[in-house]
């Protein structure tokens, strides 16, 4: 596990998977993070690359050849994952193709995660690198899991999640058989910006998000405010979910969702995929802001 901070803030990422898996307060020691509890969900942030959520029969078809593929893809619990760079306040893991890698996704390929504090914002950073010579074609998200409550005086449904703009969308609704996203859709908005969390919101599993007009959205408390906001710029989905009953909900920015059920498997048409020419490289980042009066 490997440990930065700064004046207000500070976080742990481990190795496996180069999960962050600790964000809190330097001042006052508030935790901020789900604690990954093995008998709930015993993860804390996996990272998702290079699909997101299930694939039909968790197989996909590229070049008339049929490979499998973990759902989330192949970071997360990776232990293959290598700290390539620390500094004071930011940390940096690789993960480089190799043969077994090959086995189940065709692409040369590197990706790099970084963590870097600034202020109150951590600012989690990804650059692809197709090694290639053919173009290769991934999704990309986060799955960090938010504390909820914070505080032990607060209950669940003291907690929203409230978004920047007024919203229109409905959640994607999965069929919970198999893991893959179906046509129909249902609204889940209390209001035109806010969501209201409650332990059987998720009893559909994950809410799905193709098109939000909101980059910003900010778990907020209806006693202690505004407490955390993530910003998704270079993310054009979302999804949001939690364990029913659990104490934590996952915010989650994705460019990519799961197979839909009418796909063909071909990853080259997969919805929400990212096509990324031989070498070439793609960059995008989303940030977790800890609301200052919550780290004094």
């Amino acid at each position: 596990m490997y440990q930065i901070s700064n004046e207000l803030v500070k976080i742990a990422v481990k190795k496996i998977g180069a999960e962050l898996c600790e964000i809190s307060s330097v001042k006052n020691n508030t935790q901020f993070m789900w604690h990954a509890d093995p008998s709930i969900w015993g993860s804390f942030a996996p990272n998702l690359f290079p699909v997101i959520g299930a694939l039909k029969n968790n197989t996909y078809i590229f070049e008339n050849k049929t490979y499998n593929m973990p759902k989330h893809g192949f970071i997360r619990h990776n232990q293959d994952v290598e700290l390539v760079k620390k500094t004071k306040n930011s940390v940096t893991f690789k993960l480089t193709y190799n043969k077994e890698l090959l086995k189940i996704y065709p692409f040369k390929c590197s990706y790099q995660i970084s963590y870097t504090l600034e202020n109150n914002f951590l600012i989690v950073s990804h650059e692809i690198i197709n090694l290639d010579k053919k173009p290769m074609y991934f999704s990309l998200g986060g799955h960090p899991a938010f504390k909820c409550p914070v505080y032990t005086d607060e209950k669940y449904t003291d907690y929203s999640l409230v978004f920047e703009q007024q919203e229109t969308a409905e959640t994607y609704l999965l069929n919970t058989a198999n893991g893959l996203l179906t046509d129909k859709t249902e609204p889940v908005f209390n209001t035109p910006d806010k969501i209201e969390l409650n332990y059987n919101l998720f009893n559909k599993d994950a809410l799905i998000f193709k098109d939000l007009k909101s980059r910003k959205v900010t778990l907020t408390s209806k006693t202690k405010g505004a407490i955390i906001t993530v910003t998704h710029t270079n993310f054009s989905h979302l999804g949001v979910w939690a364990k029913p009953n659990a104490n934590y909900v996952c915010i989650e920015p994705w460019i990519g969702y799961a197979d839909v059920e009418t796909t063909n498997q071909d990853i080259t048409n997969k919805e929400g995929i990212i096509k990324l020419a031989p070498n070439s490289d793609f960059k995008a980042s989303y940030s977790i802001e800890i609301h200052k009066a919550h780290l004094v």
